[in-house]
């Protein structure tokens, strides 16, 4: 089973610092085994040298009976077992051993066939001088990784703070918002803030993906308008022309065809409205028990209207009576009977007992005209109704009751 890591690891800065930090420490330590090895090898070779070097010199003096200097013996108990076999067996070397508590380098050699002359010569300077190398090297490898991290934190913040604004912009735009433009400064040509990057290329790209978006929705924005206020003129003159038609089957066919066409003309209208965005509610305080039921009335549907609990909301009374009489109607033409309306504090539900909401309904929300497996859509009354619901600052949502239906809830602001 994999650990569970916490969220913050998962964020570009993080991910960036544990990145830089990892290469600087490979990069130093690959460095001070390299110095090290170097400054070790020369030291220890110096000492060798001036080791055999003073050899030489006592083998000398020992060959010419002359007395040997402190430092210089033969077959010293000091001497390591094994650089003295070497040298018993006529071959000369060098080691560092400790000696008196202090590392010393030796050299030994032949003398008098089974017996070995030695030098100790003291290496405790070279020593601590090795020692002070590596702490140089520790100390100056944590300063460099520390000033690294702060300079690449600092770097990968900018771009990271950069990253974080154009998903909020991209966040606001899918939230309707098609105005937000993330305006990076290294977009377009070369300026102060420095030339274009790839965080600037997808900022540019976003913007222009807004821009066009914006330019498709209003220009389908005023097709609608224009469409439906230029069928207004046509169909008032159709509506009169029907009305001096003599009684009949023919003419009551012609009349409801013309009441669905204006019905659907100012239900363009309407939409077009809600989508500029333009819309103001005119703020009254209402009991919700008493309009819900005005509401179901006004429908004139034969609908359950349940008050568990009444409260009073500050609304648009004619903004909300459309909301419910269009979660009212859609419940009738699409769901089944029984439909009941409740009122319980400031939310409202709305639910048939036919087949349910659509499941593209309840993950996207309603949509224009869609329809899906061959069935009926649901036209434009859910659309009127969740726009004028935000209009009012509620919240409209469609879920499937678990024992069958279709179940519509408007959670308003209580007084």
């Amino acid at each position: 089973m994999r650990p569970v890591l916490p969220q913050w690891s998962g964020t570009l800065a993080v991910k960036a610092a544990v990145f830089i930090a990892v290469m600087c420490c490979a990069l130093a330590a690959l460095l001070g085994v390299l110095v090290h090895v170097q400054v070790t090898n020369q030291t220890v070779d110096q000492a060798r040298d001036q080791a055999l070097q003073r050899l030489t010199q006592a083998t000398e003096r020992y060959e010419a009976g002359d007395t040997l200097w402190r430092g210089a013996g033969v077959d010293p108990p000091e001497l390591p077992r094994e650089l003295r076999d070497l040298a018993v067996a006529g071959d000369r070397g060098t080691m560092v051993a400790d000696r008196a508590g202090g590392p010393t380098m030796w050299a030994a050699g032949p003398v008098d066939g089974q017996r070995a002359l030695a030098v100790a010569v003291d290496y405790s300077q070279q020593a601590r001088t090795i020692e002070g190398l590596d702490r140089a090297i520790l100390w100056s490898s944590g300063l460099a990784i520390g000033a690294t991290l702060l300079v690449g934190a600092f770097a990968v913040t900018r771009v990271t703070r950069r990253l974080h604004t154009t998903a909020l912009v991209a966040r606001r735009i899918s939230a309707g918002d098609l105005d937000a433009r993330v305006n990076d400064p290294r977009t377009g040509p070369r300026t102060k803030a420095g030339p274009p990057d790839e965080v600037a290329a997808v900022a540019a790209a976003l913007d222009s993906m807004a821009a066009s978006l914006q330019g498709k929705l209003l220009a389908e924005q005023r097709f609608t308008a224009d469409v439906a206020h230029e069928l207004r003129t046509p169909l008032t003159g159709l509506h009169a022309a029907a009305e001096l038609l003599p009684p009949g089957r023919p003419t009551e066919l012609v009349r409801d065809r013309v009441a669905a066409l204006r019905t659907l003309t100012e239900d363009l209208l309407e939409i077009s409205r809600l989508d500029t965005g333009r819309e103001r509610v005119e703020l009254d305080t209402e009991q919700l028990g008493p309009l819900a039921e005005r509401a179901v009335r006004a429908a004139g549907s034969d609908t359950e209207v349940r008050v568990v609990r009444d409260v009073s909301v500050e609304t648009d009374r004619r903004r909300l009576e459309r909301v419910l009489g269009n979660l009212v109607a859609n419940a009738h033409k699409h769901g089944r009977a029984p439909v009941v309306l409740t009122v319980d504090g400031p939310v409202v539900t709305v639910r048939d007992h036919g087949d349910g909401f659509p499941e593209y309904l309840i993950a996207h929300g309603p949509q224009r005209f869609r329809t899906e497996g061959g069935t009926r859509g649901h036209g434009l009354g859910l659309t009127i109704a969740r726009g004028q619901a935000e209009v009012l600052g509620a919240r409209l949502e469609f879920a499937n009751a678990p024992d069958g239906g279709a179940v519509a809830t408007l959670e308003l602001a209580a007084q």
